[in-house]
């Protein structure tokens, strides 16, 4: 019984999820962006100053609002827990080189399912790869694959990164000059200020009471046969679909897609690493996150790699645009495949090679 109202609960929360996210396209955020962690992250760095890529800069309230509302849920529950020390800046690497591919493919997993939503095909190529890295990941927890365990930390180091939030979001209602809001492009669509943080805040609410993970729910299904977090994005795709369909918001095709490329090879190529390196990470960039929201240093430091990982794509022409992939962003992710590969194996067969050798 428990297990089928956790799997209906899920569904009802990513039923709602999908209504919030197609809604906010049709209340400003971009074309199947009502929401992007990837793009909402390079979208706020960006803000920031830290590149100065002209057309993806803002502050994006639903980011707070998914952190604030994750650490709110998990207070209320009694489930804030700060902890960390789990391989810091393998965490970081990984999230620098997820979000190389996120930037490859222009949307992370969220997005991906909200680009299927939206009638993009482009995205099913995009899944298809997303899943073999799915595979590629899983190849190693099969084989032993850890970065070691956690421990418990001050509540300070859990408090980091929702006060981190709190900040920047006063600093959107604030507008000092020395931030920066794109005039055009996808920086300049977005919501009201109101319905974003609400938004986020719900969103951040259901993920963390879910657990709702698209690597998780792929991951799980594999190595143990339990679909439970996969209905939540199958509920998500159906929701935002007929959202879609119902606001106007549905364009079937590949040519002419908001904010997205047609280089198939690339696009599968980029949600390949994604799905590699979230695996070996423990969650997508969704559930990072929340689980920042939850009092989890390791998660944030990850959500710093992902951040670092959208400046530096920008400020070095690693990102794609609707016109395709650049050969810098090409180069970057091949080179992220063969990175996170080798953070398996040393943290896979090395390991167990020492491990074997101090028991001897």
């Amino acid at each position: 019984m428990a297990k089928k109202n956790d799997k209906l609960m899920i569904i009802i929360a990513g039923l709602v999820i999908g209504v919030i996210a197609a809604g906010l396209s049709y209340l400003g955020n971009p074309k199947n962006m009502g929401f992007c962690i990837a793009c909402f992250l390079r979208d706020t760095v960006g803000g920031l100053g830290l590149h100065r890529a002209a057309p993806v800069q803002y502050i994006r309230p639903e980011i707070v609002g998914i952190v604030i509302g994750a650490f709110c849920a998990a207070f209320a529950k009694k489930e804030f827990s700060s902890k960390g020390g789990s391989a810091p800046m393998t965490r970081f690497v990984l999230g620098f080189f997820a979000m190389v591919g996120c930037l490859m493919f222009l949307g992370c997993p969220f997005r991906m399912i909200l680009r299927l939503a939206g009638g993009d095909l482009n995205a099913v190529v995009g899944l298809v790869g997303f899943v073999i890295g799915i595979f590629c990941g899983i190849f190693f927890l099969k084989n032993g694959y850890s970065l070691k365990r956690t421990y418990s930390l001050t509540k300070a180091e859990g408090f980091m990164l929702p006060i981190m939030e709190v900040v920047i979001f006063v600093l959107l209602l604030a507008k000092p000059a020395f931030l920066f809001f794109s005039e055009e492009g996808p920086g300049s669509m977005h919501a009201g200020v109101a319905f974003a943080i609400c938004a986020g805040l719900i969103v951040g609410v259901l993920a963390q009471r879910t657990r709702l993970c698209m690597v998780g729910g792929m991951r799980d299904l594999v190595l143990f046969k339990e679909t439970r977090l996969l209905w939540g994005f199958i509920a998500i795709l159906v929701a935002a679909l007929i959202t879609n369909l119902v606001l106007g918001g549905f364009k079937l095709g590949m040519a002419e897609q908001p904010i997205a490329h047609t280089d198939g090879l690339w696009n599968a190529l980029g949600m390949l690493l994604v799905g590699f390196a979230c695996v070996l990470l423990g969650g997508c960039p969704l559930r990072q996150l929340v689980m920042s929201g939850e009092g989890n240093a390791d998660s944030a430091v990850t959500v710093l790699g992902l951040m670092v990982g959208a400046a530096f794509c920008h400020n070095f022409g690693l990102a794609s645009s609707g016109e395709g992939p650049t050969p810098a962003g090409k180069i970057a992710v091949i080179i992220g495949i063969v990175v996170v590969a080798l953070i398996g194996v040393v943290n896979t067969y090395v390991k167990a090679e020492k491990t074997a050798a101090e028991a001897a």
